[in-house]
């Protein structure tokens, strides 16, 4: 016992390092659009400078995920999440310095790299600091719930912040985060989880190129409209590079997207769920928010949004002792149900505001209940020396998803229409997960390490 008792508190210094990154990640994706009206007038932006501003964050991010895994495998994630908290660092210096809109368009863009590479690497760090999968279903579920309470803090914080001396404060307050986080994670293992091996240089820029031509074909189509050359021709080189990325990956020597990860029926399932379970929760947000901001105050639409973003914060929690005790793929059905009644109910009654209030705590608890549940059960799935590879892919997939949802939501012009959408997507991922596994032959990039790590975690 005497032995124990001094690990604990490094331990929980190192996790605190993994979870303030998380908070500083989604923190920016929402702390900047309260304060798009004082940068207006002070940058003189056009209106339709405004939406990139938010959204060139999103489509670097997303675009960079599955590349960012990749290389922290390969160079090791403690290595690669300290260069990234220095990166935020400077590129949110850049943004808080910015002379024009276009800059800080720039400077958000490049705010979306190092980004891109905390959020596998952390990931990655975290199952090595807790091996048990057991305890490390219920960090997860506590790392989603901070992230969870980033996202609901990001507009409050946000407008404090404009209140006290104007936009650029949203920026400088992510230097003293950045630097708090670097020491908390100086204490973290060092070692590297994957092999030298040599970097599939055409896979990655294939998948940097896919990603981020698809996330912006749908933010801007999403914006603007789909019956443009714009949208249109970036989600065909998008479906190209994504065709070409398919045939390099099956040639290359040390792929990107290893096969060892596509193989797995359970890697499958989590890559569908987090793409769906994000559609349904951000497109359902985007969509209410449309409809309410013509009828109340913004004040009163922001709190007319609880019962949605609320269950954010403490969900995940739950869902890490939910997985630990049945399972991920019980308590990831259980989450797509409650998206499925909230689509049904929205279908059936889309002009009762108490409906509203209903479809919000349902799916508000439905996709906060999946996500967190896929996020553990790929760490379980997948061999050590791939996590930050694996987690690259999930949280690639979550951000493709997330533009979907607002892209496709924002065309749809019912909100019965939206819940007939959301239902649908729902019942597709329960096919997905309940779908009996190819039989394959066992990938050969998976380690001895990885078997163990399945082999004890919870069933699915």
């Amino acid at each position: 016992m005497t032995v124990l008792a001094p690990a604990r508190p490094r331990t929980g210094i190192r996790f605190a390092g993994i979870a303030a990154g998380s908070f500083m990640i989604a923190l920016d994706a929402t702390i900047l659009n309260v304060a798009l009206p004082d940068m207006r007038q002070e940058l003189r932006a056009s209106a339709a400078a405004l939406p990139w501003a938010v959204d060139a964050y999103t489509v670097v991010l997303a675009g960079l995920l599955l590349a960012s895994g990749s290389i922290a495998d390969r160079f090791g994630p403690r290595r690669v999440y300290r260069a990234a908290l220095a990166g935020f660092a400077l590129a949110s210096l850049v943004c808080a310095a910015a002379p024009s809109v276009e800059v800080l368009i720039a400077g958000r863009g490049l705010l979306g790299v190092p980004a891109a590479g905390l959020v596998p690497a952390s990931m990655a760090l975290l199952a090595d600091l807790y091996p048990d999968p057991g305890t490390r279903s219920r960090k997860i579920g506590t790392l989603v719930s901070i992230s969870g309470l980033g996202v609901v803090a990001g507009p409050i914080l946000g407008g404090a912040l404009v209140a006290a001396g104007g936009w650029r404060l949203v920026f400088l307050v992510n230097l003293p985060v950045a630097m708090l986080t670097l020491l908390a994670s100086g204490g973290l293992s060092g070692r590297r989880t994957g092999t030298a091996r040599r970097l599939d240089l055409a896979g990655l820029l294939l998948s940097v190129a896919g990603l981020t031509a698809l996330t912006f074909g749908l933010v801007d189509a999403g914006t603007s409209g789909w019956l443009r050359p714009l949208p249109f021709g970036a989600l065909t080189a998008a479906a190209v590079a994504f065709g070409v990325f398919t045939v390099v990956q099956r040639r290359a020597e040390t792929p990107v997207l290893p096969p060892a990860l596509t193989a797995l029926a359970r890697v499958r399932a989590d890559l569908a769920v987090a793409v769906i379970s994000q559609f349904v929760y951000y497109g359902l947000l985007f969509t209410l928010t449309q409809w309410m901001v013509h009828d109340v105050s913004p004040l009163r639409a922001g709190l007319a949004f609880l019962p949605m973003t609320a269950p954010v914060i403490f969900m995940p929690m739950l869902t890490g002792r939910l997985v630990v005790r049945f399972g991920a793929r019980p308590v990831m059905l259980a989450g797509l149900a409650l998206d499925l009644a909230g689509g049904l109910l929205l279908a059936m009654e889309s002009t009762s505001p108490w409906a509203i209030v209903a479809v919000q705590v349902l799916v508000g608890a439905g996709s906060p209940l999946a996500i967190p549940a896929c996020i553990a059960d790929m760490s379980a799935a997948v061999p050590l020396g791939l996590a930050a590879t694996g987690q690259g892919a999930l949280n690639a997939a979550r951000q493709a998803g997330t533009a979907l949802g607002v892209a496709i939501f924002g065309t749809l012009g019912a909100l019965s229409t939206s819940g007939v959408v959301l239902a649908v997507s729902a019942v597709l991922a329960v096919v997905v997960i309940c779908s009996p596994p190819v039989r394959r032959g066992r990938p050969r990039h998976q380690l001895a390490r990885g078997r163990r790590s399945t082999a004890n975690s919870s069933p699915v």
